[in-house]
């Protein structure tokens, strides 16, 4: 069974930064591209940032200049620097990763179960 864990999240004051962490463990054959989404209060989850496994990367508009998502292959890690924070980045962060495990042949899209990220004065 493959597990997604997040960790980092917590309460920030606007302008503050906070590194996220997302480590698969499990049966794992392959991790392929891995992600960051968020879903603040009211709001539609949407996509932060992407990384593949070959380290190229794609971010949010709202991300660009402030996120910095990186990865370490050899421990099946993605990270999530985050610097400059709004009130507008409070939300639930949440990992995704597709991974290819033992039984699969190809690969499956996982999910962490959220961290809570509130920035707030």
């Amino acid at each position: 069974q493959v597990r997604l864990v997040e960790s980092g999240g917590g309460y920030v004051q606007p302008g503050g930064s906070l590194r996220l962490s997302c480590a698969a463990s499990g049966s794992i054959v392959s991790v392929y591209t891995m992600g960051w989404y968020r879903q603040g209060p009211g709001k539609e989850r949407e996509l932060v940032a992407t990384i593949t496994r070959d380290g190229v990367t794609n971010y949010a508009d709202s991300a660009k200049g402030r996120f910095t998502i990186s990865r370490v292959n050899d421990w099946n890690t993605v990270y999530l620097q985050m610097n400059s924070l709004k009130s507008g980045d409070t939300a639930v962060y949440s990992c995704s990763a597709v991974i290819r495990d033992v039984a699969a042949r190809g690969g499956n899209l996982y999910w962490g179960q959220g961290t809570q990220v509130t920035v707030s004065s």
